[in-house]
């Protein structure tokens, strides 16, 4: 099902190893070649690259760690990343062939006028959305983040029908409008936007859709890889793009994780300036197969739940806390929740506490609820659920809190 991709792959892990030190040494060093990468499967051979060790082989072999796949003199652009982390774009379009296809899914056409908030200063997004968007027919104000008042008045005065960016930022505008006496939903044009930088909570897409009337696209982005997948429709799942292949695998192992569990987003890019064999994006995400060993990549769904240094390893397998948010968010008669894990005699036991919204729930109930949808969300069972008093632990009280010793 995934023979296109299977192709691809071979081409640019043998491109990589003939052009990229880097690559080649990660090959060696795994005592692989590039013939014993023959399809996506084959690629749990490979070890993972973080983004800090990608940092330190840059610190160590300036400015691209060994990854330029081509010669200096071809490269047109020099983007930076927090880290720092230099990326080279020598007008390949690995890229902008993930932003068309996000454009095209979320219903943009010429003739829009796009207000582009992606920051247009060192990262590759805020530039390359511009071109796609340019080359579709549409005109674009590239104004980045920041002077609400003026990006409100050219929305105002050019029609502006389609913003990009994050969603704190457009809630930002659209506030700063109704407290200007704009009646936003009848004074402005604004009929999509498209969405992505951070997380996009259900109330906030419900407000948007709902109270302003906007088609909403929401896509999950890493800004040197490109957009890596999306959501039109609501709810927690991200729908992935063909190409670039992600997988979704073990931290420790960097093995596969099956469906419904939660493993770190591992991208494979066929960027052929830059080859990124196995990325570790260090976020975490529940691989979501409707059709395990069958299915394309396009069929295939993520759900994110956060970064890897939040996450917490019970039995075997990775509980992050917004899998926790995620699994009793639907309960409203749950105010808080805490998850608490410890090891007596030498096995992780998992413990939920429970502050009420509601103190005439019916507990008995609401526990089974519970272990119900924590076991499905988490894939870890319940080994007890206590209520507790609202005062037991506040807001700010960590979710998941590791309290085992290993002496």
């Amino acid at each position: 099902m995934n023979q296109s991709l299977d192709k691809q792959l071979q081409h640019i892990v043998q491109h990589a190893y003939d052009n990229a030190p880097a690559v080649k040494a990660i090959l060696d060093g795994a005592n692989l070649s590039p013939g014993d990468i023959q399809s996506i499967a084959d690629l749990d051979k490979v070890p993972v690259t973080s983004k800090d060790r990608l940092i330190e082989l840059q610190q160590a072999d300036p400015p691209f760690g060994g990854f330029l796949a081509v010669s200096p003199d071809e490269l047109q652009r020099v983007y930076l990343l927090p880290g720092p982390l230099y990326i080279p774009w020598a007008g390949e379009t690995a890229l902008t062939d993930t932003l068309y296809r996000a454009i095209t899914i979320a219903g943009c056409q010429a003739g829009d006028v796009v207000i582009n908030t992606v920051t247009h200063h060192f990262n590759p997004i805020g530039l390359a959305t511009d071109q796609v968007l340019r080359e579709m027919g549409m005109t674009v104000i590239p104004a980045g983040v920041g002077n609400a008042d003026l990006q409100i008045k050219m929305m105002l005065d050019l029609g502006v029908t389609i913003y990009l960016g994050a969603p704190s930022w457009l809630m930002a505008l659209i506030e700063k409008a109704e407290n200007l006496g704009l009646d936003f939903r009848e004074k402005f044009c604004l009929r999509k936007a498209l969405l992505s930088g951070e997380p996009l909570p259900p109330s906030l897409r419900e407000t948007f859709v709902e109270k302003w009337g906007l088609g909403i696209f929401n896509a999950y982005a890493v800004a040197d890889l490109g957009i890596l997948a999306c959501n039109i429709e609501g709810g927690f799942a991200m729908r992935l793009f063909e190409s670039p292949i992600v997988q979704v695998v073990n931290p420790e192992t960097g093995q596969s994780v099956p469906p419904d569990e939660v493993g770190e987003v591992v991208v494979t890019t066929f960027n052929e300036t830059y080859p990124l064999i196995r990325l570790g994006t260090g976020d975490l995400a529940i691989n979501v197969d409707p059709a395990p060993g069958q299915s394309c990549q396009e069929e295939r769904s993520i759900i994110l739940v956060g970064r890897i240094g939040d996450a917490v390893k019970v039995r075997n397998l990775f509980v992050h806390p917004n899998q926790l948010r995620l699994a009793v968010g639907q309960m409203p008669e749950v105010a808080r929740v805490q998850a608490i894990v410890t090891r007596p005699e030498n096995r992780d036991e998992l413990t939920v506490r429970v502050v009420l919204a509601d103190e005439s729930a019916d507990r008995d109930k609401l526990t089974t609820a519970l272990n119900t949808a924590i076991r499905s969300v988490c894939r870890v069972k319940v080994d007890r659920i206590q209520f507790i008093p609202a005062d037991a632990f506040g807001e700010d009280a960590r979710t998941l809190v590791d309290e085992r010793t290993w002496e």
